[in-house]
């Protein structure tokens, strides 16, 4: 199984990702930046983008990875990434499960200014790149990502609440 942790930037994927592993037993975090990071690392480079997303081999070997370690450790995989744009979804949720790899999808949300004030806050020199995922995340959110997944909103809670409520709601409804 895969616990999907998506939503934008300061929403707290990452903190809560680790906390979720250590509530779900046989769980480990697998984050598919890792997979954009070695694409990027290809010399020369692949064609120009401002996100690793958007190159096809990412969403194949997303999927492909993750079902990898999946068959080879058993368990489960908690995986915190954003993805923004409905079509890359589809593509990594139709491919696992084409491998029956079920997937629970979780969203951590956040109302704009609390999420603006997270990405503010965490750096001393603000990150562009971070807040420019702002307004895609409030469109996405909007028109499909909020009816394809569990929503946690975590304008008021704590990553540790947050994974709480999501290894909840694995263990009430594995699938």
């Amino acid at each position: 199984m895969i616990v999907w942790i998506n939503g934008t930037h300061g929403a707290g994927k990452t903190t809560t990702s680790a906390l979720v592993q250590q509530l779900i037993p046989d769980s480990r975090v697998f984050d598919a930046e890792k997979v954009g990071e070695t694409l990027m690392d290809i010399t020369p480079g692949l064609p120009a983008t401002d996100n690793f997303q958007h190159w096809p081999p990412w969403r194949q070997l997303v999927v492909e990875t993750a079902r990898s370690v999946l068959d080879y450790t058993g368990g489960v995989l908690v995986m915190p990434m954003t993805v923004l744009v409905e079509q890359y979804w589809r593509e990594i949720s139709v491919g696992l499960a084409q491998h029956a790899i079920p997937v629970r999808h979780f969203v951590l949300h956040a109302d704009q200014d609390t999420l603006r004030r997270r990405i503010e806050g965490e750096h001393p020199i603000p990150s562009p790149f971070r807040l420019k995922y702002l307004d895609p995340y409030a469109e996405a959110a909007r028109t499909w990502l909020h009816g394809e997944a569990e929503v946690v909103d975590t304008t008021h809670l704590t990553p540790a609440q947050a994974a709480l409520q999501i290894a909840a709601a694995v263990r009430s409804r594995a699938i």
